[in-house]
């Protein structure tokens, strides 16, 4: 009885605690640094530091996402990189559809708040992102 109880619990604290896919889309937008990765298998390498951050602009559901290098004096430098794509909602996910010349692929949008973004690939691959906050000297 009491796990039965336990149980539910937990099923109504997560079934309340799901982000509306509207304002998780509408979080997206701005400068993301990767903090860590886990595997598929379960392996997480953490980044201390990346030259590198992904920007990205949504609106109307249709995205870019494109590699920057911060600069010191508060600019950035865009690379050539850079990848459109589509925002669906699936059964209450959210999915990014990217299409190149040469691929096309799918992530899957896991929650993107003020202070966190997660985005999952297809291999099941775990990206978790911070805010990007420029390097005080």
């Amino acid at each position: 009885m009491l796990k039965n109880s336990i149980c539910l619990l937990i099923l109504i604290f997560v079934s309340c605690a799901k982000q509306d896919p509207e304002e998780t889309i509408s979080n997206i937008s701005g400068y993301w640094e990767i903090e860590k990765v886990i595997t598929a298998e379960g392996i997480e390498k953490q980044y201390n530091f990346s030259q590198m951050v992904d920007f990205f602009e949504v609106k109307d559901k249709k995205g870019i996402r494109k590699k920057v290098q911060p600069q010191l004096n508060g600019n950035f430098i865009t690379t050539k990189d850079s990848e459109s794509f589509i925002i669906t909602i699936e059964n209450d996910s959210i999915w990014m559809h990217y299409k190149t010349p040469l691929s096309q692929w799918k992530e899957a949008l896991l929650s993107a708040k003020n202070d966190q973004m997660i985005i999952q690939n297809e291999a099941g691959n775990r990206y978790f992102y911070k805010p990007y906050t420029k390097i005080e000297l």
